[in-house]
């Protein structure tokens, strides 16, 4: 950040304008004096709304009217010294604000995130409930809100905080032997009774956390393909699912050349679905190849397939593969998988309620957390260095793997994080948070 800590910032945060009210948050050591100085009166009470006319203090001129709330540090979000100004929502009033408060010495507009990030630096909050913070800011279905809001509120710190303490206590013991291991009866930390199970037991932990569904799927949603032969009904399908004609549908095989997504929720499960190019043997037409590769390549990564083929030529995949029999308006004859027509709505129902079931096994448990990609690396690092830890006989090399361990748990924290991390999470933020 190119900024001096010791600068004053202000920004909205709430909606953008035209709107009923508008909040401008102020967090820096002049906050108390820029908040007297557009109000011309003595600063109300700590944390008591009180009326004010906020005023240009360069020109006199009455800016607007409202609340104005004081929040003196350390004991507030970033630590800092905190004022608000509770005025209308007008484009114009707050240009005249934003205005009048950069006039004012030592103090500039916030960068994206930098109350956050000032909360941060302030040891009032964690990297990982960040995190989670961002994650709820983003969130649009109420499974992302419950697993945000699970980070957000510590779970995570709180199961790294009882890692880490584990952790310290272990290597203590090391640090201890290897200071006295010019003591003829020192026993080799190796040798000590629980410690390679403390370190494996440490390690269990941290592996069922890794072994819950990631964090990648329900921020982006379930990818889901159809996937069939041509002219299996998969664009129908398709429409039906998304709810809107988003695929061309025709008797002609062929048709869908490309692959074309939608992004929506249902039964709040985010997903992503996908109407692919009809798979079948070799053809003559390049761009109907082409089609023919995208899919593969689509089917290969999705987390569901729906196969609307023959169950003998499902393609391989890891995808989960539900068997649709579409066209069960036409064909009379029964095939296997859920019986459905995507015309009349017969077995919609039922093919949703088998989507959702198969998507939420592959999301987090309601109100769980879910480890972000950057989490999981460093967790699995931390969970490999103790299994290192727990073979290994040469108390040095015991404690420098107990150390890694650590740094990669800190680095879940935030508190071995480079700037460069930092600065890639909180561009994500508003201006205003």
């Amino acid at each position: 950040m190119s900024a001096p800590e010791t600068s004053t910032i202000f920004a909205l945060s709430s909606g953008q304008p035209p709107a009923a009210i508008a909040v401008v948050r102020l967090s820096g050591p002049a906050a108390m004096t820029a908040a007297r100085a557009l109000t011309t009166r003595d600063l109300p009470a700590p944390r008591q709304a009180a009326f004010r006319r906020f005023i240009d203090p360069a020109t006199g001129e009455t800016l607007d009217e409202g609340l104005l709330i004081i929040f003196p540090g350390p004991r507030t979000e970033t630590g800092e010294d905190m004022a608000e100004l509770h005025g209308h929502g007008s484009r114009a009033v707050l240009r005249g604000i934003e205005t009048a408060l950069e006039r004012l010495p030592g103090l500039r507009l916030a960068e994206p995130g930098e109350f956050t990030r000032r909360a941060f630096v302030n040891g009032k909050t964690d990297l990982a409930s960040i995190e989670g913070l961002g994650d709820l800011l983003a969130a649009e279905t109420a499974l992302q809100r419950r697993a945000a809001m699970a980070m957000m509120g510590g779970a995570l710190s709180r199961k790294i905080e009882l890692w880490t303490t584990g952790l310290r206590r272990l290597a203590a013991e090391v640090e201890a032997r290897i200071d006295f291991s010019d003591e003829g009866d020192v026993e080799a930390t190796s040798a000590l009774t629980g410690f390679g199970d403390a370190c494996v037991a440490i390690a269990d932990d941290m592996d069922a956390d890794l072994s819950k569904p990631s964090a990648d799927r329900l921020r982006d949603g379930v990818r889901v393909a159809i996937g069939g032969p041509p002219n299996a009904g998969k664009s129908t399908l398709f429409n039906r699912l998304i709810g809107r004609e988003g695929a061309i549908v025709s008797p002609i095989a062929g048709t869908t050349r490309d692959v074309i997504e939608a992004s929506l929720a249902i039964r709040g499960i985010p997903m992503v679905i996908a109407d692919t190019a009809g798979l079948r043997g070799a053809t003559e037409d390049a761009i109907e190849r082409v089609g023919m590769a995208l899919a593969e390549t689509l089917i290969a990564g999705a987390d569901i397939l729906l196969w609307l083929g023959e169950g003998r030529a499902a393609p391989e995949t890891d995808a989960r593969i539900i068997q649709v029999a579409a066209k069960a308006d036409r064909e009379k004859e029964r095939r296997d998988g859920v019986s459905v027509s995507a015309l009349t709505g017969q077995g919609m129902d039922e093919l949703v309620e088998m989507l959702c079931d198969t998507a939420q096994s592959l999301l987090p448990m309601p109100g769980d957390y879910a480890l972000s990609r950057r989490q999981r690396t460093a967790l699995q690092r931390a969970a490999v260095s103790l299994r290192d830890a727990a073979g290994l006989e040469d108390d040095i090399l015991i404690g420098e793997c107990l150390r890694q361990a650590l740094g990669a748990l800190d680095e879940l924290t935030g508190r071995a994080t480079t700037d460069a991390v930092l600065d890639e999470l909180f561009s994500g933020f508003c201006i205003g948070k």
